[in-house]
């Protein structure tokens, strides 16, 4: 389980606003509708961009914002890309492959089935 804290107004964590995440940052997971995988960089608690970004999405497969968003390096069979993904539209990956986007080695220092280890990150 995955504790995300949404922020309050002035950027400090809102205990009232407290939601569990499917998934974490290393795991490899896929889109439930369209043919693309990825490995989760980043978690947002809720939705995170633009208005005219979730309007661009279809209405009928239009998620809810009220829910976790994944950044991802993805890849279909044509290219890799950064994907910005719903909760509701993820599910676990169960091939045990990695991904082969070309950013996941400047992220991940290592891959065991289905997860990357997160390179330890460098601060002064």
């Amino acid at each position: 389980m995955n504790i995300l804290r949404s922020a309050g107004p002035a950027g400090e964590p809102d205990p009232a606003i407290v939601r569990e995440a499917k998934f974490a940052i290393g795991d490899v997971v896929r889109h439930r509708i369209y043919p693309f995988r990825g490995v989760i960089f980043d978690v947002d608690p809720t939705f995170n961009n633009t208005e005219e970004w979730w309007l661009s999405i279809p209405e009928h497969v239009r998620p809810r914002k009220d829910q976790p968003f994944y950044h991802l390096l993805a890849e279909n069979e044509d290219s890799a890309y950064l994907a910005y993904v719903s909760e509701q539209n993820l599910l676990a990956d169960e091939t045990g492959e990695p991904v082969g986007h070309p950013q996941a080695p400047e992220l991940f220092e290592s891959f065991e089935p289905g997860r990357y280890r997160l390179r330890p990150r460098i601060s002064n």
